[in-house]
């Protein structure tokens, strides 16, 4: 599976849509989507809402490095609150937080056929964490994306 051809497509619509329509619905801002490569290991960021520039699009991490590597490799959510403080390791393993200057921020998990291949993660700029009823509107909509992302493609 190429996830690239969707960066250039409108099938790709929808996920931008997606990254919009929680970006309003949580009055955070930045949500973005990273979708695992599909010849090799490496996670890139290929949607975003709420972006101060377009860094995101040149950001690749290796499988289980970064946020998204991370989320993908654990299967499990995770949380970045007062970012670069309480973090493990250096700020520099957290280039998207780095390029979009967030402080706190929610990541979890995509599948694609059953594999996790992707990772939504939703940020803020300011020193509002995310709350735990919006921990659950990120996890219903990588619920929505997943059954996007496996219905399109």
């Amino acid at each position: 599976m190429e996830f690239n051809v969707y960066n250039q497509s409108r099938k790709g619509q929808p996920f931008k849509q997606t990254c919009v329509r929680v970006l309003k619905e949580l009055d955070c801002d930045f949500v973005g989507l990273a979708l695992q490569n599909s010849n090799g290991p490496d996670v890139s960021w290929h949607y975003a809402a709420g972006n101060r520039n377009d860094k995101y699009k040149r950001i690749t991490v290796r499988y289980g490095k970064g946020i998204a590597g991370k989320v993908i490799s654990t299967g499990r959510p995770m949380k970045i609150e007062d970012f670069p403080n309480n973090i493990l390791g250096k700020a520099l393993e957290y280039p998207i937080m780095l390029a979009e200057n967030l402080r706190f921020a929610f990541a979890v998990p995509i599948q694609f056929k059953v594999v996790l291949k992707g990772v939504l993660l939703v940020g803020n700029r300011t020193t509002q964490p995310i709350s735990e009823s919006d921990q659950q509107t990120i996890l219903d909509a990588a619920k929505k994306l997943e059954k996007e992302l496996n219905s399109s493609i």
